[in-house]
């Protein structure tokens, strides 16, 4: 049986496939993210586009350190009237894409993908819709204090699992999927190839 990689540092995805009883070994795959970015926005690609490329991307490189695995791997992109967000750095990088997003409809779009043997085996990219409150400052401050740098590690500042809940009126969408992964069908592919039992 060939070794299961998650190409990813992300806590999140870890927890899913750990949740969902998924052992696999988790490793980040060191491509620079900003650069593929910005060269797919200037070149006019889609939210869609650009988190399908950067999954292949960590994939690849993940395949080519680990040849003898099956890779996993994964990227998200948050879109909101054209403009793309990124993991915040800092309090008020959270701050600004908050407000930014605030009283707002986004898409959140995860794609992933698996590789064997060099070739990409199995993809598949999700969108899901989700509309933000029109908070009030002082309640975003509360919400920053509260939340702690975890959200730093999170696309939009935002973990749905937890207090940024109360962000949002409304979700449309698979909930894995906003956490940042098409999990179910990626379980029903690992499945149907005989990594996971029938």
């Amino acid at each position: 049986m060939n070794r299961l990689i998650l190409a990813s540092s992300s806590k999140a995805r870890q927890q899913m496939l750990q949740n969902a009883g998924i052992e696999c070994e988790a490793v980040a795959s060191m491509i620079d993210e900003d650069g593929y970015k910005q060269a797919m926005k200037s070149e006019g690609a889609s939210a869609i586009e650009a988190a399908e490329t950067l999954a292949e991307m960590k994939a690849l490189r993940m395949y080519r350190q680990r040849p003898e695995a099956i890779v996993i791997a994964a990227d998200q992109m948050l879109e909101c009237n054209g403009i793309w967000f990124d993991k915040p750095v800092d309090r008020d990088q959270t701050r600004t894409q908050l407000q930014a997003l605030r009283g707002k409809r986004h898409q959140l779009v995860s794609a992933a993908v698996v590789y064997k043997e060099g070739s990409r085996i199995w993809g598949k990219i999700d969108t899901a819709h989700l509309t933000m409150r029109n908070f009030s400052d002082e309640w975003l401050e509360w919400y920053l204090d509260q939340a702690g740098e975890d959200i730093f590690h999170c696309v939009g500042g935002y973990q749905l699992e937890g207090l940024g809940a109360q962000l949002f009126t409304e979700v449309k969408g698979d909930y894995f999927t906003v956490l940042g992964m098409p999990l179910l069908p990626l379980i029903g592919f690992l499945r149907d190839h005989g990594v996971l039992k029938a």
